[in-house]
């Protein structure tokens, strides 16, 4: 299948309403129904469509499409819908370092996420690190420390780490990241705030001894 033949293939997939989408889960996780899991995994191919859009003129970019769909899958099959944290933001964390994976081994970099602003302005991830290192502009541009600061992102409580993957690598709004998650804008700025301690101090042996 080609790219164009996905996104055609995406304009019929149908978006779920909040009550569907609750019956499924509670059909999926209590009762193990099959085709509630199939019809949460189609109504999100989106949010893999989303990642991959950056990657459109890459020759791979089916195979790194499979990859975010496997990650969509895991999400799925890890959810908690009781944790009360959005699906959108759980899964994306997954969808994302499933593509990042295929691309480290493809021999492609990505780093852009280290220098995207939040959509609601302010400094970007790689400006809120820089005072760990000197050198850091530097080596952010290098592949060890785009690694390592994923793995620091993926140990993160779940919703500092999603507020940080919302506002770095998706460019969701705070607003939008506080009605997912259900808090105030403040508790999200908060939650950014400790995200980014935890990420600098978890990075902060690596950049010593660099």
């Amino acid at each position: 299948m080609q790219f164009e033949q996905y996104i055609a293939e995406l304009s019929r997939v149908r978006l779920l309403e909040p009550a569907q989408e609750q019956v499924l889960w509670h059909r999926y996780k209590e009762e193990g129904d099959e085709e509630a899991r199939r019809l949460l995994i189609e109504s999100y191919q989106p949010l893999v469509f989303k990642q991959a859009l950056p990657y459109r003129q890459l020759q791979s970019v089916m195979d790194m499409v499979q990859e975010g769909t496997v990650g969509l899958i895991e999400a799925v099959e890890h959810y908690e819908p009781e944790r009360g944290v959005a699906f959108s933001l759980f899964a994306v964390h997954r969808i994302r370092g499933r593509m990042l994976n295929f691309l480290q081994k493809e021999g492609s970099s990505d780093v852009a996420c280290m220098d995207a602003l939040p959509a609601d302005g302010g400094d970007s991830l790689k400006d809120n690190l820089a005072d760990m290192s000197p050198s850091v502009m530097e080596q952010a541009e290098s592949h060890e420390l785009a690694s390592r600061l994923h793995q620091a992102i993926d140990r993160l409580p779940a919703k500092e780490k999603a507020v940080l993957e919302g506002l770095y690598m998706q460019s969701e709004a705070a607003g939008d990241m506080a009605e997912g998650l259900q808090v105030s804008i403040s508790h999200v700025y908060r939650l950014q705030k400790n995200g980014i301690r935890r990420v600098r101090g978890m990075l902060s042996r690596f950049m010593h001894n660099w």
